[in-house]
Order: C-alpha cells, then structure tokens, then sequence
C-alpha cells in the first residue's frame, strides 16, 4: 500500500472528516444546481417575453392601423431588450439577481425607463444568490480549517507528534497530508463545477480559469491554515484563531473597505437619474410650446424643416419634450457612471489585497454578471433606443403617414451575452497572494524536523 492510499484510508476512517468533504461536495452540487436552474429560468422568460411582445405590437397595429405622422405607433409600441446570460453565469449570479435582464422600452424618455424596473427587498437581496461563488468565497475556507487546524496540534496532545517527526521521512508525510486534504477540498468543488460547465457548454479557457482560481483561492486559506497550526497551540486556539481571520479577510474588512468607497466616492442612486428626468418632463408641460421646440431644433437641426405646430396637441411636440429630458439629465447621468466606474476600479484593486474580494471578481467578470456586464447592456438599450427614436422621427416631424405595413420596418433589438473578458491583472494578484502564503505555510511546515 503506497503512503498515499494509507493516508487516504486514515482520513476517511475519521467521520468528521468524512462528513466534511461530504458536506462540502453536497453544498457545491447544490450551488452548482441552482446556478443552473436559475440561468435556465432567465433563458425561459428571454424566450417567452419576445413572442408576448409581438402580440402587444400586433394589437397596436390593428388599434392604429393608419396613422397621420406615427405618434400613436410611436407612444404604444413597446420593444423588448434583453441580455441573454453567458455560459459559465450559473457560477456568480452576480447582479442578474437584482438588475434586470429584460426590459421593455418604447420611444418616451429613455432614463425614465432604465431605471424603472423590478425593484427587490433590500434585506431579500443583500444575502445574494446561493451560487457556486458563494460556496468557494465564503463556505470552502471554513473546510479548510476544519481539516487542517488539528493537523499538527491533534497529534501533539495525543503524545504523538515527536514520534511520528522522529521517523524518517517525518516531515515529508506532514507534508503529503496536508496536500491529500486540499486536494480533496479541490475535488469537492472542482468535480461539481467542472460537471455544470459541461452542462452548460462553458468554454475550456473560462473553465481552466474557474479552477485556476478555485485552487488559487484554496491554496491561500491552505497557507494561513498551515501558519497558525504550526505555531504549537492548542486545536481550539488554532480553530479560534483561523475562525477569527476568516471573518476579518472575507467579512469584516471587505464591508468597511465597501463603507469607506462609499463615503469616498458618493453615488446617487437611479432612481435618482429617473427622478429628475420625469420632473423635467412633466415640467414640460407647463412650458410654452414653442420654447420647447426651439430649444429642440437648436440641438437637432435636421429637423428645422418641419411644418409649426398646430393650436391641438401634437406627437412631435411630445416627444420633443421627453427627449429634452433626456438631454438635461445627461450630465447627471455622465457622473453617475464615472462614479461607478471609479467604484469599480478601487473594488478591483481591494481585490490584490483581500483574496476573497478577488476570487469573487474574477468569477463575476468571467460570467458577465458584474457591474461592466450591466452598464454594457444598458449601453446597448441606449443605443438601440436612437434607433428607435430615429426609425420614428421622419414620420413624426415630417408629417409623412404611418401605415400598417410599417410596424413591420420597426428596428429590432439583437440580444448578445456580454463580453467575458479574462481579468488577468485580478488572477495575477490573487496567484501571488495564494503563493506567498502557501510557500509561508509550507516553509513552517518544513521546519517541524528542528523540534
């Protein structure tokens, strides 16, 4: 029997153990699944809501079959958005659990309308998904001490510790021990994940990140784990101690550093942005018209041409009107995107130092479910709403009829994943910090043949 498989046998025959490396392979099945059963679920409603909108368009174009300059088309139909998830999101739900990820807008105002979807329970959302992400981030270094807080005190308490490092090879086996244990904390997660991305048809590059930071990430715990076990206390001292570092590291220090960017760089919220661009457009109201459309065709020219507005209500005043308030929010909304730009930069460089803000971002921008991942769809509903605008303007402001047969020459949005590209400045850090404390740990290990 090779020291392997004895050491193997040994670990299993402890039932703690074994009831550990269990737990954590149910936890990350079970994590793994409801990744996948929720992204499937976000796939379904994609699907069913393109069809249900066609309906409503079909019904507006028998309302309004014959329109004199399309403002009725224009103010009823609605178009559907949406950003499809990519193949490896079931890993870090991330913000698809509290922004949307379809929306339906229309040729109004667009600010009023970004803003103005489902809106969640604080409380319901601040516990996040129960994801993969979650289990390596928060749940796999509570295994790693629980496996390796003991390793060196439980046999010293025991009386056996200077025996078995008096035989030859001593210190190798300490080593060998603690390596089988990582790496079947490893096989815990990585055989759940790797079976979800089969699953989910990831790409192999995304998928040899995932498990790159999987181990990076456990190999860090394996170093602070293997520091404080060598340091000759107690098993409780030990676990005490791990318990304590693992809140600071994943808990206490990311929600201060989280406080202190808030405080730092304060951004309004968009509901806000969706605020100030209503009141200028139920302000608009009270204006006279013929400010409003002054102010309008001084910014958009092309349109100079068009016939004066009628004593009656006219669709190109109104939509004049909502698109100015557009215009005089674009400032606010231009500060509130480099605040959170600026937010998102210093979220990354907290993630070079703390290894669970890192991980987490890694994975997040590898499923495109992060903050960039929403503002480039919200980019895509901005530039899709131009399109709709400007498919809708020459009836409008050129007074030409909206027929029947023109519903079917509306634009139509084309749904794509975000762009997951590879943060290699986070998993650089997150290796060198992964190292550093791995190569500390192994070193103290090393010495135990001086004792």
């Amino acid at each position: 029997m090779s020291a392997l498989s004895f050491e193997l046998r040994l670990l299993l025959r402890s039932r703690p153990m074994a009831a550990a490396l269990l737990l954590l392979s149910l936890l990350a099945s079970l994590a793994v699944w409801s990744g996948l059963h929720e992204i499937a679920r976000q796939r379904q409603t994609i699907a069913r809501v393109g069809p249900l909108n066609e309906q409503d368009v079909a019904a507006v174009a028998r309302a309004h079959a014959d329109s004199p300059n399309g403002g009725e088309a224009a103010y009823y139909t609605f178009y559907t958005t949406a950003d499809p998830p990519s193949d490896a999101a079931f890993l870090a739900i991330g913000m698809r659990d509290v922004a949307p990820y379809v929306l339906r807008v229309r040729a109004l105002g667009l600010q009023a309308q970004l803003y103005d979807g489902e809106t969640f329970h604080p409380e319901l959302a601040l516990a996040g998904r129960f994801d993969y992400a979650f289990v390596l981030i928060y749940l796999a270094p509570l295994f790693v001490i629980a496996l390796l807080h003991d390793v060196l005190s439980g046999e010293r308490q025991a009386g056996r510790l200077r025996m078995l490092l008096a035989l030859p090879h001593g210190a190798r086996a300490w080593r060998r021990r603690v390596l089988l244990r990582c790496a079947l904390v490893f096989a815990c997660l990585a055989l759940p994940a790797g079976a979800g991305m089969l699953a989910a048809s990831t790409g192999m590059a995304a998928a040899g990140v995932v498990l790159a930071t999987t181990a990076a990430y456990l190999a860090f715990w394996t170093g602070i784990a293997l520091l404080v076990a060598t340091r000759g206390w107690r098993s409780v001292a030990n676990a005490s101690a791990l318990v304590g570092a693992w809140a600071v590291l994943t808990l206490v220090l990311p929600a201060l550093a989280n406080v202190v960017l808030t405080r730092a760089v304060p951004v309004h919220q968009g509901v806000d942005l969706m605020m100030a661009q209503r009141q200028a457009v139920h302000g608009a109201w009270e204006v006279p018209r013929e400010e409003t459309m002054r102010r309008f065709l001084a910014g958009h020219p092309q349109w100079r041409d068009t016939a004066p507005l009628p004593s009656r209500f006219h669709w190109k005043w109104y939509f004049a009107f909502h698109q100015l308030g557009d215009e005089s929010v674009a400032a606010q909304v231009r500060a509130y995107r480099a605040g959170l730009a600026a937010r998102q930069a210093w979220s990354e460089r907290l993630g070079w130092l703390l290894p669970g803000v890192g991980a987490q971002a890694i994975l997040h921008r590898l499923a495109g479910t992060d903050l960039p991942a929403q503002l480039a769809y919200q980019d895509r509903i901005a530039a899709f709403h131009r399109r709709i605008r400007e498919f809708y303007y020459p009836y409008l402001f050129g007074e030409r009829p909206f027929r029947a047969a023109d519903y079917a020459r509306r634009p139509v949005f084309a749904p794509r994943a975000a762009d997951a590209a590879c943060p290699w400045g986070a998993i650089a850090a997150l290796c060198a910090l992964a190292l550093l404390a791995f190569a500390s740990g192994v070193a103290r290990l090393r010495r135990l043949r001086a004792h």
